[in-house]
Order: C-alpha cells, then sequence, then structure tokens
C-alpha cells in the first residue's frame, strides 16, 4: 500500500513537472553544444548561440534558438555572416525517436545576410566546408517562413553599402521536393516582387539540372514585369542557367548566362531579345529652362562585379527612342564598362559607336565615340531629349570625354569635337526670315516660338571644339529657300548659355540654293545672347558704328522687302526711327501729336530720340560726302584749302525745325556749313551719352 502510495506521488510529481515544462518550456542550455556540432557538421558554418536555446513541448514539440550568429570559420571577411534575432523549429516528436527529423515549420525572425563586396577576383579561395552527405539522418523542412529580413551588400575600405530590406518570404517544399519561394522586399525606394519555382532532383544537386521559373516585378528597375524559365546546374561555386527563356512585358528573349560566385562575382551571358525596353533615369533633365541635375550620381557598384555580355534585339527602345535592330557587346573589368554598337538601325540610318564609364576611381570617367548617317533628326531628338525643334538627315561624328559624379558636373568638364549638318529639313516652330525682320523693329526676347512656324532649310551644319563645356564653333551655317545665316560663337554647356555673333541674310526669292541673285544682308551682325531656351537676341551697335555708311546702304537695300518700295520706310526720318527701334527707343518727337511719332506717322517702336539722332547723322553725313564732292573746286577757290567730306556733316537737334533741302543752298556760300560743322553737337553729346555714359 505504502508502495502504491509513492508511486502515485512518483506520478503526480512527473504530471506536475510536465505541466510546468509545457508552460515554461524546457530550459536546455545544454543541448546548445550538440546543436552547434551538428549545424556546422551539416553545413560547415559555425553557429553563436547568444541568446540561449529552449525546448517546448505545446502545442507541437519546438526548439527556439535566440540571437544567433552563423559564419563561416574560414571566411577571411569577418562581415561575411549571417545574424537572426530568433529562429523557431516545429517538428513531430516521433520522427525526433527515430532520428529523423521532420521540421514542420521554420520561422526565422529578423536574419540579416551580410554579403561582402571584393574589387578583385581571388585566383585562390579557400574551398569552403562541405557538408556531410545527405543521409538516413537528413532533416527535412516542409515551411520556412522569414519575416523583417535584410541583405546588406558592403565594403568597409570603401565605404560602400546598399541594402534589400523588409524581405519577407514564404517557403514550402512539398513530398515531390518541389519548392516555391514568394514574397515581397524593397530596394532603397524601389519595390520587389517575386515568386521562384524549382524542381529539384533527389540529392546531390551537383551538376544535376534542375528545372527552374521565376517572375519578378521591379517597376523601378524594369518597365515590365519578367518572366522566365530554364534549366539550372550548380558545378561549384558556378551556377549554370541553360535553355534560358522569358518575356519582359510583351517582348520575349532567350539565350544562357552563368555566374561564378567564387569570389567576386563573374557574369556571363548571352541573350536575344524581341523588344527590349528602358527607361529613361528620373533625373534626366531635357528642359532647356531647367539646370542640370546636381544629384549624385552613384556607379560604385561597378566596381563589385565583373561582366561578359552580349545583348541583341530586333527593336531596342530608349525611352522613347526606337532602334532597330541593335546589338551591343559589353564587357565590365574593375570597375570599367565598354559597351560598343555596330550598325544601330536608327530612323532611316545607321549608328555606330562606343561607350566607356571608368568607375574605378573617386570622379568617374566617361568617353564617347559615335557616327550616325543619314538619321532622321525629329524622332530621334525628340525620343532621346525630348527635343522637337529640328528635322532633317543628320550626320553627326562626336568624340567627347568627361568626368563627374553628377549631370551638371558632367556637362561642365565636357571636352572634345563634334560636327553636325541637318540637310533638307526645317526649324520647327521658328520663322527666321521674320525674327531677322522684327530685329529692326525691337530686340528679342526668346526664340519667338509658335508651333504654326517654321523655317525650311536646305542645310545647317556647326562643328564644335569642346573644352571644359565651353562647345565654341566658327562655322555655323544656315542655308534656306528664304534665309542664309553664317556665325561663331559659344555654348557653355554646363550652365545652358549661349553667346552667338550671326551674319543673317534674306532671300527676296524662294529659289533656294539654286538661285541667281545674291541674298541681301542687314548689315549689322546680330547678337544672340543668355540661356540656351530664351536668349536675348538684338543687333550688334558697334558693328553699325564702324561703317555707318554700309549699314545704311544696307538697310536701304533691304528695305525692298522690310520698309516698303525702294526702301521708302528709311528716308528721312524713317531712317532715324528704324535706328531708334534697333536701339531700343521709342520716344515720340516733340511736338507731335499724341499718338504719332516724327513726321505725324504713327507711333511704334521704331521711333526714338536716339534712334533719330543717328539717322539724321548718317542721311546728313552722307549728303555731306556728296557735297563735298561736288564743292570741293569752290573750296579750294575760295579759300585755298581742299575741302574734307567731315566738314559737310551737320547734326541739328532732333527738335529744331527742318532745315531747307540741300538744293535751295547756293553752292558759293559754304561758310556756314563749316561754321556749324565746329561748333560743339549737343544731339552727338546726347548720342555719345547714351552709348558711353559719357
Amino acid at each position: 500500500m505504502r508502495a502504491l502510495k509513492i508511486a502515485g506521488a512518483a506520478i503526480a510529481a512527473v504530471i506536475a513537472v510536465i505541466a510546468l515544462l509545457l508552460v515554461i518550456g524546457i530550459p536546455s542550455s545544454f543541448l546548445t553544444s550538440q546543436i552547434q556540432d551538428r549545424v556546422e557538421r551539416e553545413t560547415g558554418y559555425r553557429l553563436t548561440i547568444n541568446g540561449g536555446a529552449k525546448v517546448g513541448l505545446w502545442p507541437s514539440l519546438n526548439v527556439t534558438l535566440n540571437d544567433i550568429t552563423l559564419q563561416d570559420p574560414k571566411g577571411r571577411d569577418s562581415d561575411n555572416r549571417i545574424t537572426a534575432s530568433s529562429i523557431q523549429a516545429d517538428m513531430t516528436l516521433g520522427s525526433v525517436w527515430a532520428g529523423k527529423p521532420e521540421i514542420t515549420e521554420l520561422v526565422i525572425v529578423r536574419p540579416v545576410v551580410n554579403v561582402p563586396l571584393q574589387r578583385e577576383r581571388l585566383r585562390e579561395t579557400a574551398a569552403p566546408a562541405k557538408p556531410a552527405a545527405a543521409g538516413a539522418n537528413a532533416v527535412s523542412i516542409e515551411h520556412v517562413s522569414v519575416t523583417g529580413g535584410t541583405v546588406v551588400f558592403s565594403n568597409l575600405r570603401d565605404r560602400v553599402e546598399n541594402r534589400i530590406e523588409t524581405i519577407n518570404a514564404d517557403v514550402t517544399v512539398d513530398a515531390d521536393r518541389k519548392i516555391r519561394i514568394s514574397g515581397n522586399a524593397r530596394s532603397g525606394d524601389t519595390p520587389l516582387k517575386f515568386d521562384i519555382k524549382a524542381s529539384p532532383p533527389a540529392p546531390p544537386l551537383e551538376r544535376q539540372n534542375i528545372p527552374a521559373e521565376i517572375k519578378l516585378d521591379a517597376p523601378g528597375l524594369l518597365q515590365a514585369p519578367l518572366s522566365a524559365k530554364a534549366e539550372v546546374r550548380l558545378n561549384g561555386a558556378v551556377v549554370m542557367i541553360n535553355g534560358l527563356t522569358g518575356t519582359i512585358g510583351d517582348g520575349a528573349f532567350n539565350g544562357w548566362a552563368s555566374v561564378d560566385l567564387a569570389s567576386k562575382p563573374l557574369v556571363k551571358l548571352d541573350l536575344d531579345f524581341r523588344r527590349l525596353a528602358l527607361a529613361k533615369s528620373p533625373d534626366s533633365n531635357g528642359s532647356a529652362g531647367q539646370p542640370w541635375s546636381n544629384a549624385t550620381i552613384d556607379l560604385n557598384g561597378l566596381n563589385y562585379v565583373d561582366v561578359q555580355a552580349r545583348i541583341s534585339a530586333a527593336e531596342l527602345v530608349i525611352g522613347d527612342g526606337h532602334f532597330a535592330p541593335a546589338a551591343i557587346d559589353a564587357t565590365l573589368t574593375s570597375g570599367v564598362l565598354t559597351a560598343r554598337v555596330s550598325n544601330l538601325g536608327a530612323y532611316g540610318g545607321t549608328a555606330n559607336g562606343d561607350v566607356t564609364i571608368d568607375a574605378s576611381a573617386a570622379n568617374p570617367a566617361f568617353t564617347l565615340r559615335a557616327d550616325l548617317t543619314g538619321v532622321r533628326a525629329l524622332p530621334l531628338l525628340k525620343g532621346l531629349a525630348d527635343f522637337d525643334k529640328l528635322d532633317g538627315k543628320l550626320q553627326s561624328r562626336i568624340s567627347v570625354r568627361s568626368s563627374g559624379n553628377s549631370q551638371r558636373a558632367i556637362m561642365a568638364n565636357m571636352s572634345g569635337t563634334t560636327f553636325a549638318v541637318f540637310q533638307d529639313g526645317a526649324i520647327k516652330g521658328l520663322n527666321v526670315a521674320q525674327m531677322i525682320r522684327s530685329l529692326t523693329a525691337s530686340t528679342l526676347s526668346g526664340w519667338q516660338e509658335s508651333s504654326e512656324q517654321a523655317t525650311d532649310l536646305s542645310q545647317l551644319s556647326a562643328s564644335f571644339k569642346i573644352d571644359k563645356g565651353q562647345a565654341q564653333t566658327t562655322d555655323l551655317n544656315l542655308v534656306g529657300p528664304l534665309v542664309k545665316m553664317t556665325g561663331v560663337g559659344t555654348i557653355d554647356l554646363g550652365t545652358k548659355q549661349i553667346g552667338f555673333r550671326v551674319e543673317p541674310k534674306l532671300v527676296m526669292t524662294t529659289e533656294g540654293q539654286g538661285r541667281a541673285t545674291e541674298p541681301v544682308g542687314l548689315g549689322i551682325p546680330v547678337m544672340i545672347e543668355g540661356p540656351w531656351g530664351a536668349p536675348r537676341i538684338y543687333p550688334e551697335m558697334q558693328g553699325m558704328l564702324d561703317n555707318p555708311e554700309a549699314a545704311y546702304a544696307k538697310l536701304k537695300e533691304m528695305g525692298k522687302g522690310l520698309f516698303g518700295a525702294n526702301g521708302a520706310g528709311l528716308n528721312g526720318a524713317g531712317i532715324g526711327a528704324a535706328l531708334g527701334g534697333l536701339l531700343g527707343g521709342g520716344q515720340p518727337g516733340a511736338g507731335a501729336a499724341p499718338g504719332t511719332g516724327q513726321g505725324g506717322q504713327p507711333n511704334n517702336p521704331l521711333g526714338g530720340q536716339l534712334g533719330e539722332t543717328i539717322g539724321n547723322l548718317l542721311q546728313q553725313g552722307l549728303s555731306g560726302l556728296g557735297q563735298g564732292a561736288g564743292q570741293g573746286g569752290a573750296g579750294q577757290a575760295g579759300t585755298g584749302q581742299g575741302a574734307r567730306p567731315s566738314q559737310g556733316r551737320n547734326i541739328p537737334s532732333p527738335n529744331a525745325a527742318t532745315p531747307a533741302p540741300a538744293e535751295t543752298t547756293a553752292p558759293s556760300t559754304p561758310a556756314p556749313a563749316d561754321t556749324t560743322a565746329q561748333q560743339d553737337s549737343q544731339p552727338m553729346n546726347d548720342v555719345l551719352r547714351q552709348l558711353f555714359n559719357r
């Protein structure tokens, strides 16, 4: 009876202990050494359990490890490790008793995988410890759940770190060993969604084909979701991907690839696309009115992977630009990326060239060489740069280099040469002939754009020498049916400023290049200065003052088309009014009726006291030249001195009464003219004061 009582008490004690263990778990610090030995034996990695371990019996047998670190004991980089806040494994009690653990659920909370980035490939790398061959004691896992994971790619020496964060993944393995991995993550501001399926054969997996499927949706990296199938084979540290087929959006592709993960990754691939679409950089700034972006362009990632690639496409889309066909050969070694294109089909023409990006230094360097032949300019420029002002057949040769880590720095540091010819096209939105005519009335601000206007051109050409962002040309040449223009100037690529001096000429016929008559010029050089999106356009006053007689003659000749028949608009006060417009004048003459200018003419921007004064100066100066020639003999007879042309010039005040016509003056009385010529001219003083602040 007493023995029965003792047995009953023992059973009660065991039940009490079991009940307690079901609630608080089994303290199992003594098991950590066995767990660590088993993990290292199976995987070759050392497991460190910093937060202890415990075994629970409810609702099923489970083992929880807290604050763990998994690291390759032979790894050269201390950052090559995996950490996790906790790992919990649920398993069946029967499988544990049988020595064949079957994990029904493996929950990994906040794992962090550290991947070191290497600049150079190591010739001899320490072979990782090989896991034990699969046998009777192999562990099987049915379901894995990962929450809040992070992958960190870093290089401490270069102070480089990139992360893929908030990784949530769900992994299932069925009885036929089919694996499915699905989840989401975020890389910077780019969301990622992935779905991977694989059907591995029975172990060992080395050199056996593994059918796999992958779906990837990355809106910030790809213009459309990617879907692909392939046969994957593991050969040591090399992952070979054969029979690769898939689609990006509605564009199919096929090819092969391989990745060598022994040290620094080496990627080899050969892909052929039916249609390959690449998105333009969100930082690209094609607006003429906005400065270049100063945001940092991060190219450090090019130093930590080597690539050998050949990519071909029946159609290549870059932004809104379309090219067909396209073949690109690219290599990336030690941070230097070189890409070459040959016979790229581009809008009825071809393009050949290569681009090199050297990211091995802190300040990346860029080199571009390209030849374009017979390319339609409008769709090319609109698609790549959102520029829709030029059309025609384009032939261009570009050879430039630069350095910098932002758009602004790259443009400001550019050097090299470029040449471009546009033939049989048009300048959209601009009427150059009308702009030239408008210059006789006022200074222009901006390009006077209008969607309804255009300037047909037979040829527009220029060559530029670029040094530190300053593109200089001395051979700008525009030829069209109604206008011809030559010029020189500089474009500041960094600040988007221009400064040009051009010689425009109007053609009073539509015969174009085959015309029989020469064009007539404005007679005064035209300056184009300011931001290239909206420059200030005005006649150069220095050119007019250097040779006023020629300027007046050209303006009068040009007046056939601009100022009425025989240049009537430039006679008398008209020349003053026109030149007043050139100088920005707009003041009505004294004594004029309201709303009228000099001589009762309607008030308009061609008026102006300064302009009228210069006009009278030119007109009467030319008259003085004629009088001096006709009165030379009388002057010599009466005074004994030869009459000088300058002595016949008289500059009356703009408010003075109109002088009598020259025909009524007696030829024998030149003295008043001589006296007046020697007097101080207040109008000329006004001219000098307004021109030179004197």
